[in-house]
């Protein structure tokens, strides 16, 4: 069986001390018998002591980018090996931000990719369809073409270190939500498009979360699709009360 997963994805929020004060509060509010993996992804400079402050809890710490190179001269960046040194093992990669802020192509996020895994780290991968191409009726094509090109290359092995997070651009910080229906008919063909590349196997195997003004009012709905195996949680996650709620939904 699939893995359920709720991660929450900070963005650039948070200073130290507020760091510490979610944490505590996570830790206190988030359930502690559910089977699901609970994440959370702090800012850069937070990531060494919010592993330290979870060492003994179910709750994982994740990265919200990372960069190809081994190393070198890239002023600002940070490594897999860095990351794998302060025992961050998870990473965010692609993220519609990313994406349109940073100028990243899928070519670079698949280059990204590969050197997490190459560090052994799981890659929660995320894609999705801008407004434009789903009033268009272009978007099962636009995230056909983000997973082929940025993941395609992979091994079947390698799958077993991928999450995949359908974000609809529309609805990331917008109020707007896809319906639960729109949620898992995406879901869906993602799944099928992953079978007819890789199999039955890893394609049943996939964690794939949706990412997308997610709360505590619509996420159980939204899990309840056969499809829809967790979400990744942007506003929702700055909020322990929110976010266990949305794990309560999981």
């Amino acid at each position: 069986m699939r893995q359920k997963i709720v991660a929450g994805n900070w963005k650039m929020h948070k200073n130290a001390e507020e760091t510490e004060d979610l944490l505590n509060d996570l830790i206190d509010k988030l359930p502690t018998d559910k089977e699901a993996r609970i994440i959370v992804a702090p800012t850069f400079v937070n990531l060494s002591s919010a592993v330290s402050h979870l060492e003994f809890t179910n709750i994982d710490v994740a990265a919200q980018n990372v960069h190809q190179a081994e190393s070198g001269a890239f002023t600002g960046e940070i490594s897999a090996d860095m990351l794998k040194s302060i025992g961050v093992n998870t990473v965010i990669i692609g993220h519609s931000e990313r994406r349109a802020y940073f100028n990243e192509s899928d070519a670079l996020l698949a280059s990204k990719t590969d050197t997490a895994l190459k560090h052994d780290m799981t890659v929660i991968f995320c894609f999705g369809e801008e407004l434009k191409d789903r009033q268009s009726g272009n978007h099962f094509n636009i995230v056909e073409n983000q997973l082929r090109d940025g993941l395609f290359h992979l091994e079947e092995k390698s799958w077993e270190q991928i999450v995949l997070a359908y974000e609809p651009v529309w609805a990331i910080g917008t109020g707007e939500t896809a319906s639960p229906e729109q949620a898992q008919e995406m879901h869906e063909f993602i799944r099928e498009t992953v079978r007819k590349q890789f199999g039955s196997d890893v394609a049943e195997e996939v964690s794939i979360l949706y990412g997308g003004s997610v709360k505590p009012e619509n996420a159980k709905e939204i899990f309840g699709k056969p499809d829809v195996d967790g979400g990744l949680i942007g506003g929702a996650a700055l909020k322990a009360v929110d976010f266990a709620a949305i794990v309560e939904a999981i």
